[in-house]
């Protein structure tokens, strides 16, 4: 039992190392992408439509945004490398190498998940750093920070893998990201605070898993929550957990996997 276990773990760690690679090869597209596109947004709100001058309450609209574009670059980063992944290995046809060795479906799912949080917490490292050259990033509360950080990650990560292992091309997964990422990205007061809503917007931005994922993390660099941090704490511990065993169950009956 004891070699089994040990093999195991090390064909978990070799598949993990994989998908880390498989980004790191690609740094400039991977990392660095990310910080443009960030800044981009950055500059768009704090000098084109004068968000330097405003503010929400007593903070200054630039520290209220920047933890908000940071988190999207980590989400968007997260799906992005479990659903290509996945994707890319159905079409290429070598999805056969990932199911062949003897994984549990468990296994699975938390090595390509990983390599999904790993992307996520790294693209979202370098964004702060990058970002933090023009808004200040010191965070209040780094509990908040890692954990959301972390979570939000995982989630999209399993989403990612949900939707890799649904889609027949890329066209799908496309679709899941023009039709669920991006708009409960946008939706989740990244922009905005959800205080400025009426009662129904705020209601229905309670219900959106994705708020909470960016209202903890900018909770963690500003000190301020629309909503209840400790909430969204276990919101995105029920997701996750809801997300992973779908995951399982899709790796454990080979759907859209196994012939």
């Amino acid at each position: 039992m004891t070699d089994i276990a040990a093999s195991n773990l090390l064909g978990v760690w070799t598949l993990y190392m994989r998908e880390v690679r498989r980004f790191t090869k690609v740094y400039t597209q991977t990392l660095m992408a990310p910080v443009v596109t960030t800044l981009l947004f950055l500059a768009v709100f704090s000098l084109a439509l004068g968000g330097a001058a405003r503010s929400v309450g007593d903070i200054p609209f630039t520290s209220f945004l920047a933890p908000g574009l940071v988190m999207m670059a980590i989400a968007q980063n997260a799906f992005a490398n479990t659903s290509s992944s996945m994707i890319i290995s159905k079409i290429q046809g070598n999805i056969v190498d990932t199911l062949m060795p003897p994984f549990t479906a468990h296994e699975l799912t938390l090595a390509l998940a990983l390599g999904g949080v790993t992307r996520g917490v790294a693209v979202g490292l370098v964004v702060a750093l990058a970002m933090g050259l023009f808004v200040d990033m010191a965070p209040d509360n780094v509990f908040l920070v890692a954990y959301h950080a972390v979570m939000a990650s995982l989630m999209l990560s399993l989403l990612g893998l949900m939707g890799g292992i649904w889609a027949d091309k890329f066209d799908h997964i496309a679709a899941v990201t023009n039709f669920i990422i991006t708009p409960l990205s946008f939706l989740s007061g990244t922009f905005y605070s959800i205080e400025r809503l009426p009662e129904a917007g705020r209601l229905i931005a309670h219900l959106n898993p994705f708020f909470y994922m960016i209202d903890g993390f900018r909770a963690g660099f500003i000190g301020h929550a629309d909503g209840s941090v400790w909430v969204g704490v276990a919101v995105m511990a029920a997701v996750n957990t809801v997300l992973w065993l779908g995951c399982h169950r899709m790796f454990a009956t080979g759907y859209k996997l196994k012939a």
